[in-house]
């Protein structure tokens, strides 16, 4: 427990946080501190109090979370965040057993892996079989956490380098930047990943399992991948037998990474159409025009930041899920699917009941995920399970 004698700063926080403080929940938002000193700086190491209770936290005056609590008896150092690194290893060892199948995943999923507002995405390129560590960080003050990382990392396993996303762009923290994207292996699906220019890390591996289970239920299906990105979901669709795909995104380089990632898995892009454009007017365009899949995937970014814009989130949600039940053709299915943290599961849920009926459709849902287990969820942090993956048959309405 963190005491005097450690010469850090005390923060106190207010009493009604002791049941979440005392279970494990890593923030601590600004209004809930009680008493600090003024001259705190973002980075600082400080000790945090409520009640009886103390806790090791570093301090961010630039955010709403003014403090990211960490777990540690003793004053954290390298060799915790080294102990922090090793151990996310360890718990993903099932994914790195075969690498041919599996050659890219997320090594550490910050508050999750006690290193909080950090994520590092390792990828494995299986034409070189070197790889490259990518990691962004979601707060200013956990910076300092930086150069202890980059060691633990290195200790761990070889990488040819290590690189920072940043808003400024990428930053080298070790080794060197590929010379051109890798080639990463999903289940045995290949993908090209660009870690300089590609959105987040360079791929969405939280969709890993999603992609691979959706393989499963296209076997003679029309298709259509909206938000395609760069096809992840239209190759696993393909590779399971679908009579076509369409896959859509606002974003011509993405369609453009698309089509090279069918011919990295020996598929012939000409066969399949690709579409440049707003997904919610396509929507639009091709109910009006009576066009309709057997399989419709909805997997849009995240449509809220902030608590203050769930709303306009759920709202959207709900629209774009209603216009695409509306183009699916008897008997279709609906893989839907959110990435923002602020809708719970339960939020999903409903908003896909409500889409349903305003479409005058029912939805029984076949198969729910979260997470893959390189995203785990710690029981005292539910705010770490962001992802929703809904696969669901639609059945007329009732009469």
């Amino acid at each position: 427990m963190p005491t005097r004698r450690d010469k850090l700063p005390f923060v106190q926080v207010s009493s009604r946080l002791k049941t979440s403080f005392a279970q494990g929940h890593p923030w601590v938002y600004a209004d809930a501190v009680t008493r600090a000193p003024t001259d705190l700086a973002t980075g600082d190491w400080v000790h945090v109090q409520c009640g009886n209770l103390q806790r090791y936290g570093l301090w961010d005056s630039e955010s709403s979370i003014a403090v990211r609590l960490v777990h540690s008896r003793q004053r954290p150092s390298r060799s915790w965040a080294t102990d922090c690194v090793r151990r996310a290893w360890d718990i993903r060892a099932p994914l790195r057993r075969n690498a041919a199948q599996v050659s890219a995943f997320r090594w550490l999923f910050g508050e999750s892996d006690g290193l909080p507002g950090v994520v590092v995405d390792l990828y494995g390129d299986v034409e070189s079989h070197k790889q490259w560590a990518v990691l962004r960080t979601y707060s200013a003050g956990v910076e300092r956490l930086k150069p202890w990382i980059v060691e633990a990392l290195l200790s761990v396993t070889s990488l040819e380098g290590i690189v920072q996303r940043t808003e400024g762009g990428p930053v080298l923290l070790n080794g060197r930047l590929p010379s051109s994207p890798l080639v990463i292996s999903e289940y045995g699906v290949r993908y090209e990943v660009d870690l300089i220019h590609g959105q987040k890390t360079g791929f969405f591996l939280d969709q890993r399992d999603n992609r691979h289970t959706l393989r499963g239920w296209s076997a003679g299906r029309s298709v259509l991948n909206l938000f395609a990105y760069t096809g992840g979901f239209s190759v696993a669709s393909i590779l399971g037998g679908s009579a076509s795909v369409t896959s859509v995104d606002s974003a011509a380089p993405a369609i453009a990474a698309a089509q090279r990632n069918f011919e990295l898995n020996g598929l012939y892009p000409r066969d399949h159409e690709f579409v440049v454009a707003d997904c919610f007017e396509l929507l639009d365009r091709f109910y009006s025009e009576g066009r309709r899949f057997d399989l419709i995937v909805v997997d849009p970014p995240s449509f809220a930041r902030s608590k203050a814009q769930l709303d306009a989130a759920l709202h959207a949600y709900r629209r774009l899920n209603t216009l695409a039940i509306g183009c699916l053709a008897p008997n279709g299915l609906l893989a839907s699917s959110s990435c923002t943290s602020q809708v719970s599961p339960i939020a999903f849920q409903q908003m896909l009941a409500e889409a349903a009926t305003e479409a005058k459709r029912r939805l029984l849902i076949l198969h729910e995920a979260g997470q893959p287990l390189d995203h785990p969820v710690p029981v005292h942090f539910p705010e770490a399970r962001y992802l929703k993956f809904v696969l669901a048959a639609v059945a007329p309405a009732y009469t």
